[in-house]
């Protein structure tokens, strides 16, 4: 069946069916449409759309021209005579469908009740319960599935229908739908709003109420299904994702965005399920326009396969007799907001205001009662015509498929509800609205009950014993199980041994090196280890050589299903670029919403697939959380596992690339979601313990809470990495701070810094310098400084993440709190330094915010150097002594520290300032040039 192939082919506008230019030979033209309506009469409709497609391959293949037409006509793609036999009981569906249409709009109405007022939607569901059902009933597979299931991500504002099929299913009790969105008022027995994986573990899989984040999430979905089939680690052959969206969801950027990957990768394990309703949250979607046919036309362009499900079967007969075509033309040319206004209106409204746009029309309903013409429904409201377009998406092969289903929001609500621009914000019904709605579905429920009390009508339910319950679970045990359903068991797996983490705690010798490429030697191998290497996907948006990664190209490959079907123009370098269907990388372009779409797929995937993988998602770190921090925040709601590292981090340290790279304030945005772990290490051995300690968090089975994002900020700063120093405290170090030895890490543990500080007598002056990253060689520099020029003796700190620092205060706070009759915990950062003497002063290369978040919890004086404002391009002296961060600064606001306290002279500060020329950004010496990587 060749759904989807335009059928208009010479239209002179979209949708239209009048060929363009002037006809010179109507006779002749007459005979040859005479001649294809033959075709149609005696072959069907599935002949007369091979012919077509052969006469306009023959065009072409004859260099003749024939206009390019993205959208049919506003009718169904699927043919009547081409849709399958229904294989169910439809009046038995059709039964306890009107059940859950029922408890899903009781459910949002109770949550409206005097003194709960928590709100809900209540028309999205009553749209688009035909399409779940029809999909619940033969289409969506459960994980006890021989092929192991489907993942479906549900449109979020129909969360009350899902609670309800399970009501009717026995999964949720009334007693949990009356917790809805009472998340801790009624904890055991709560519904979170949404879909929400991290509120409701055992019932979600995927987020989606965050518009436009669903449609990226599935189409990286489905790709990581294939990529655990290609690499082997899992047959995903028979499974399906279905993405249930929004018509005025697709605005979103987002929504349309990544349809080329789905179309290129020839995604044919996908389905998008659009519901038309035709509204936005406030009124139309394209009042003047129709979205159906834009969509149609972006997703055709796109590569994908469309299917419009516009019209219910009562329109087949009349599309039947419109011989001449009057009736498809004023289908073409209404547009949407008159579409939603016939909805809020009735049967004689449409006779006139529609069927009267011209008198054929109006003679094909002459026949029918208002009521009538008002039951004739659109197509996403009738089963037949809903599995005929499902069973066609799932057959179709070589691309991605989606259905256009045309729906009205608030369908069965009542006068009040149907197609009105204010229907998304209504959250109750009128006692009046409820009896109506009892009446139109049909459910077994006295007015009296209703009367009694108007704020908490009964929900329904037959017993589990109906022969309508006895069906409902026997479709679901036959599709393998309800859903949806999220499960978090997956295979064992076995850590990297010591050996992958030997290459960090070494240095990097003699050797410059910055922590970016110290974390990619790690992870290279890492990913070596026979037993776990191969669980780790490396993603990275089209920056490998920037962050040292085309390293793996010749060896781990690209991810490519396809293969590399062309002669690489590098083909003869050590590290030419290599794509295999088996490729480890997954590289998605100049793309970061992707990436994190890929990132979220497999962090997620032992919860999906019960297969752990652990993703490595590498990026630009001014590009990360700023750029998609809601994605984020998504992977963090759908509980993904693993590292997201942000390279080239830093205000000051990429150079030449100015203002909007320069990434000051990455940690800040990170620490605002719960499930980041943010980590700022400045030397290869510290990033060795974080990664062994966050897989260890993951997969070792013993922490409380594995799901967690590792952010590690790393730097195109070459420096010589220190070998990992002899008794190292790696509690500290994961905790968040831990102090520099003497002989401080550095080449061969014997610098000047040292031996300036060790000759310091007892009474020199103390002061405490915290750093984080590639501050931390210019605190070292400062140490030094001070010590031979000023005589202070100073402590330097690698600060690792002052993020867990502030948390772990605040915890401690909170116990204190909450429980004055115990012993307050003392937080770590307060006992570290309690016992060290002088001001404390912290540096590093964001704004001043990163270090200022422990303030409460430093025990005395404290300052912070901070790189605030925008960036710029400069070297990095001149932008350090811009930002006043670099070493001298330190010395000097250290000196100011311990002249407030009467500990060096009280000009120190003021000699200090102009001996070092601190007011000239020419004079600044901290940091050195280069370092791409």
């Amino acid at each position: 069946m060749l759904t989807g192939e335009p059928t208009q082919f010479l239209s002179g506008q979209v949708g239209g069916s009048a060929a363009a230019g002037l006809d010179r030979d109507p006779e002749e033209t007459a005979e040859w449409i005479e001649s294809f309506d033959s075709l149609v009469a005696e072959r069907g409709t599935e002949r007369a759309q091979f012919m077509v497609k052969s006469i306009l391959q023959r065009a072409g293949a004859q260099s003749v021209g024939v206009p390019m037409v993205h959208t049919t006509d506003y009718v169904n793609t699927i043919p009547a005579d081409q849709e399958p036999e229904y294989p169910g009981d439809e009046e038995t569906e059709r039964r306890y469908r009107a059940w859950m249409r029922w408890n899903a709009a009781v459910l949002v109405h109770r949550a409206q009740r005097p003194g709960i007022g928590v709100g809900g939607h209540i028309s999205t569901y009553a749209g688009a319960a035909t399409l779940y059902e029809v999909g619940f009933n033969h289409f969506f597979r459960g994980k006890d599935h021989p092929g192991g299931g489907d993942q479906v991500f549900f449109q979020g504002h129909a969360s009350p229908g899902m609670y309800a099929r399970a009501f009717m299913e026995g999964r949720l009790s009334e007693e949990d739908l009356d917790g809805f969105r009472q998340e801790k008022s009624r904890e055991g027995h709560a519904l979170s709003s949404y879909p929400h994986p991290r509120l409701m573990p055992e019932f979600w899989e995927f987020p989606t109420v965050s518009m436009g984040i669903g449609p990226m999430n599935a189409i990286y979905q489905a790709q990581s299904n294939r990529y655990l089939h290609n690499r082997g680690i899992k047959d995903t052959s028979d499974q399906h994702v279905w993405a249930f969206l929004g018509d005025g969801e697709m605005d979103e950027p987002e929504s349309r965005g990544l349809l080329q990957l789905a179309a290129n990768e020839n995604l044919d394990n996908l389905t998008f399920v659009v519901n038309c309703n035709l509204q936005r949250l406030d009124g139309p979607v394209r009042g003047n326009g129709k979205v159906m046919q834009e969509l149609e036309a972006f997703f055709r362009g796109a590569g994908w396969n469309v299917i419009k499900v516009v019209w219910g079967r009562e329109w087949d007969s009349l599309l039947s007799k419109d011989r001449e075509g009057h009736l498809v033309r004023i289908m073409n040319e209404t547009p949407d907001g008159d579409y939603q206004t016939y909805k809020a209106e009735n049967g004689a409204f449409v006779r006139d205001h529609f069927f009267g746009k011209s008198p054929e029309t109006k003679e094909l309903v002459a026949d029918l009662t208002d009521e009538q013409i008002w039951n004739l429904k659109r197509g996403g409201h009738d089963y037949h015509k809903v599995y005929a377009a499902y069973r066609a998406a799932v057959e179709h092969k070589g691309q991605p498929t989606v259905i256009l289903a045309k729906t009205v929001k608030g369908y069965g609500l009542g006068p009040h509800f149907e197609g009105r621009n204010a229907t998304h914000q209504m959250k109750k019904m009128t006692l009046q609205d409820l009896k109506d709605f009892r009446d139109h579905l049909r459910i077994p429920i006295t007015d009296e009950q209703l009367e009694a009390n108007p704020y908490e009508p009964p929900y329904y339910h037959p017993g589990p014993d109906a022969p309508e319950i006895r069906y409902l679970l026997a479709r679901r045990g036959e599709l393998g199980g309800s859903v949806p359903q999220r499960r978090k068991e997956h295979r064992a797996v076995a850590l990297p041994s010591e050996k992958a983490y030997e290459i960090a705690k070494r240095g990097s010798g003699k050797q410059q090196a910055a922590t970016t490429m110290s974390f990619v030697r790690l992870l290279k191998d890492v990913m070596r280890d026979k037993e776990f290497g191969s669980r780790i996907v490396p993603i990275v948006p089209d920056e490998s050589r920037t962050f040292g990664m085309d390293a793996f190209f010749p060896t781990a490959k690209i991810y490519n299903p396809k293969g590399q079907n062309y002669l690489s123009v590098d083909r003869d370098l050590v590290l030419a670029y290599k794509e295999s269907p088996a490729g480890q990388l997954i590289h998605p372009g100049i793309n970061e919403a992707g990436a994190v779409a890929a990132f979220t797929a497999a962090g997620t995937s032992y919860a999906t697939h019960g297969e752990p993988l652990v993703p490595v998602y590498v990026f630009y770190s001014m590009f990360g959380f700023q750029r998609t921090g809601d994605s984020f925040w998504a992977a963090a709601d759908q509980m993904a596992r693993g590292f997201v590292i942000g390279a080239t981090a830093g205000r000051t340290t990429l150079t030449g690339e100015g203002l909007q790279h320069a990434d000051g304030h990455s940690p800040i945005l990170a620490s605002t979601n719960p499930a980041v772990v943010a980590y700022d290490p400045a030397f290869g051995y510290e990033i060795g313990h974080i990664v062994r300690a966050g897989l260890e968090r993951m997969y070792g089975g013993a922490h409380e809470d594995p799901n967690v994002m590792y952010y590690i900020t790393v730097y195109n700063e070459p420096i010589v990495q220190p070998a990992e120093p002899a008794g190292l405290d790696v509690d500290s170090l994961l905790r968040g701070m831990y102090r520099l030895p003497l002989p401080a890490p550095g080449e061969g543990g014997d610098t000047a810094a040292d031996d300036a500080v060790t000759r310091l007598g007892a009474n020199a002056p103390r002061a405490q310098v915290l750093a984080s990253g590639v501050a931390l060689p210019w605190a070292l520099e400062a140490r030094q400084i001070l010590a031979e020029d000023w005589g202070v003796a100073a402590d330097v700190w690698s600060v690792t993440s002052w993020t867990e620092l502030r948390r772990e205060g605040l915890a401690a706070e909170e116990q204190a709190f909450l429980h004055p009759e115990l012993e307050a915990p003392v937080p770590f950062v307060t006992r570290q330094l309690a016992a060290t003497p002088g001001p404390v002063v912290a540096v590093s290369d964001y704004m001043k915010a990163v270090p200022d978040q422990i303030r409460q919890f430093v025990p005395r004086d404290y300052a912070v150097l901070g790189a605030d404002g925008f960036g710029f391009s400069d070297t990095r002296a001149a932008a350090r002594r811009f930002f006043k961060i670099d070493a001298h600064s330190v010395v000097v606001r250290t000196l100011q520290e311990l002249a407030r306290r009467g500990e060096v002279p009280a000009g120190a500060p003021r000699e200090a300032i102009e001996k070092y020329r601190l007011l000239d950004v020419n004079a600044g010496t901290t940091g050195n040039a280069g370092g791409d990587a």
